[in-house]
């Protein structure tokens, strides 16, 4: 999940930017795959026809069957276990009874905590035959957080990913959504640091072994403009050009970093799953 708000109950307010150690790593491993886990079930059921609503359902039953809480339920108000962003909406898309169509892409995002630790990442889904621009856009994202996080690793900075991430994004005439930014998380939902999707090299927060946060970039095939509608959460574009996002949680270790929401399946890169299918 996306974060901006600094005010959050969730979030720490100090500044001080914790550092794990094994039980932290471990207990990121646990909830980390089981989020991952919980993904790759969705992918069978997201084609034409089929509501968010149902693949909610799918995931709350999932995080029970498996003695996890989904961490957006209840929320500052959110009623759901995931968020599902059609085409045009960038972040925090509400699920409801529309049936999905031929040649959306939608993210699908989640939370699943897992002994108190919350395992956060997000991933693309086509539906059915996509546009080959759609397709090329989904291709881009997944470089650039592949890119962020080949830039994750001790002695380099928060700005280095999001440089890492900028570069290839407007490489390919494509925008970094600036308002909203990866983030911290842990025993918490949302921590220090934020994590940029662009930025200067050697700026930013030093990273440090320890360190655990999300990386999560939302690219726009148009500008980088978005709003927010007037149920207070989901965000699109102005322009209404489709956005594509995905995630991982991560953690900085002494030679570089462990990504805690690999696919257990190899799905996460939806289109490169197809591929090889």
């Amino acid at each position: 999940m996306t974060y901006v708000d600094a005010t959050s109950k969730t979030r720490r307010t100090s500044g001080v930017i914790p550092l794990h150690g094994e039980e932290g790593f471990a207990g990121m491993r646990k909830a980390g795959a089981l989020t991952a886990q919980a993904l790759d079930i969705l992918t069978e059921y997201v084609e034409p026809g089929v509501s968010t609503d149902k693949l909610d359902q799918i995931a709350y039953e999932f995080a029970r069957d498996n003695g996890a809480v989904p961490a957006t339920i209840f929320y500052k108000g959110y009623r759901h276990s995931l968020c599902t962003s059609i085409n045009h909406v960038v972040c925090h898309g509400i699920p409801d009874q529309r049936p999905l169509r031929e040649g959306d892409i939608v993210n699908i995002d989640l939370t699943l905590v897992v002994d108190g630790w919350h395992g956060d990442s997000s991933r693309m889904y086509p539906v059915g035959e996509i546009s080959r621009k759609a397709e090329r856009l989904i291709e881009i994202t997944y470089e650039c957080l592949e890119a962020g996080i080949a830039a994750a690793r001790p002695g380099s900075t928060t700005g280095d990913i999001g440089a890492a991430i900028q570069i290839i994004a407007e490489a390919e005439r494509m925008s970094v959504v600036r308002d909203f930014v990866g983030h911290g998380l842990g025993r918490l939902f949302h921590d220090e640091p934020n994590i940029l999707h662009f930025g200067t090299p050697g700026a930013g927060v030093p990273l440090k072994p320890g360190m655990i946060f999300t990386i999560e970039p939302m690219i726009n095939l148009g500008r980088p403009h978005v709003k927010i509608l007037s149920d207070g959460w989901t965000a699109v574009t102005r322009d209404r050009t489709l956005s594509a996002q995905c995630e991982h949680s991560i953690g900085i270790t002494e030679t570089g970093c462990e990504i805690f929401t690999k696919s257990p399946a190899g799905l996460f890169n939806p289109l490169a799953s197809r591929a090889t299918a």
